[in-house]
């Protein structure tokens, strides 16, 4: 499978959410797209889907645009699992998982379809709880439904796009890295996988490349080496941090030094006893002015490097 992205963007009242965004992965790659809060991932990831059409550029599966793909057959080669998934009617687990069936059967699912729901199911540590409605389940434990319905939709695929809008969200520590290493067994077996996420280690643990995104462009693009810098984490997310690699596994971690701040500082509520209010603002411009000093020293640093 290969999937080519050539200069697209997005609009929408007249803002550019993405701009100007190319690239391109072939089956076996596991791809996380990082970034800050707003920086277009989402956005990125739903026009990939086929959720959202482009204002400009085009994506193509296997050569063919994926606005020409039926539903049904753009079914069989991507499959989505949406960072907000709501329920509220209180169908069951099991019922939700053969929901990523619904494309395949017409009246009843067969046997191949059971299989399938069966095997997403205990995959994704769901058994316990098949039988229960949705409306009771935790959010890490509705969070694994859907993981699974969106395994069972591309079950007995040979290769397919898998995308993953945040899929560890509310997950515990375990089925963070159980979640991570299916997307890696999948992509080993041929798929493309590409997921957006906001644990920088996860990424760096789990994906072969890792794509940067600010201000809705493509900054950078390379091996979690390449693309985990103090510079780059810096530009990206305005935090100061170190990188290095373990040598036992030969994977980059990044430690995000710590904030440190004083209540007094940003609340007055919190100003020693015999303060004066012209005290409390000088103390806060003092913190203000060092604040932007600090930035400023840093952002010197990454334009340097």
């Amino acid at each position: 499978m290969m999937l080519r992205i050539e200069s697209i963007g997005y609009k929408l009242n007249q803002r550019d959410l993405i701009k100007d965004v190319s690239l391109s992965a072939k089956s076996g790659e596991v791809i996380t797209i990082l970034g800050a809060n707003g920086a277009g991932k989402s956005t990125l990831l739903s026009m990939i889907s086929g959720e959202r059409k482009p204002s400009s550029g085009r994506i193509m599966i296997d050569g063919k645009e994926i606005s020409s793909f039926s539903r049904k057959e753009l079914a069989v080669k991507r499959a989505v699992l949406q960072q907000h998934n709501p329920i509220s009617i209180g169908f069951s687990a099991w019922e939700v998982v053969m929901m990523g069936r619904y494309g395949r059967f017409r009246n009843q699912p067969g046997k191949v379809d059971r299989i399938a729901v069966e095997e997403s199911i205990a995959i994704c540590g769901i058994d316990d709880f098949a039988d229960r409605s949705m409306l009771t389940l935790s959010g890490g434990e509705q969070q694994r439904v859907h993981l699974a319905r969106t395994l069972a939709q591309i079950w007995d695929c040979d290769d397919a796009l898998l995308l993953l809008d945040e899929p560890i969200n509310n997950m515990d520590m375990q089925y963070q890295h159980q979640t991570m290493a299916i997307a890696k067994a999948f992509a080993k077996k041929g798929f493309i996988v590409i997921m957006v996420l906001h644990d920088v280690n996860l990424a760096a643990q789990y994906s072969s490349r890792i794509i940067m995104m600010k201000d809705g462009r493509k900054w950078w693009d390379g091996s979690p080496a390449e693309v985990l810098t103090p510079q780059h984490m810096f530009t990206a997310f305005s935090v100061h941090a170190l990188t290095h690699t373990d040598l036992s596994s030969l994977k980059t971690i990044v430690v995000p030094k710590e904030i440190i701040l004083e209540a007094s500082t940003f609340n007055s509520n919190f100003l020693k006893t015999g303060e004066s209010e012209s005290g409390s603002e000088k103390l806060i411009e003092m913190h203000v002015n060092k604040n932007l000093l600090f930035n400023k020293q840093l952002k010197k640093l990454t334009y340097k490097s």
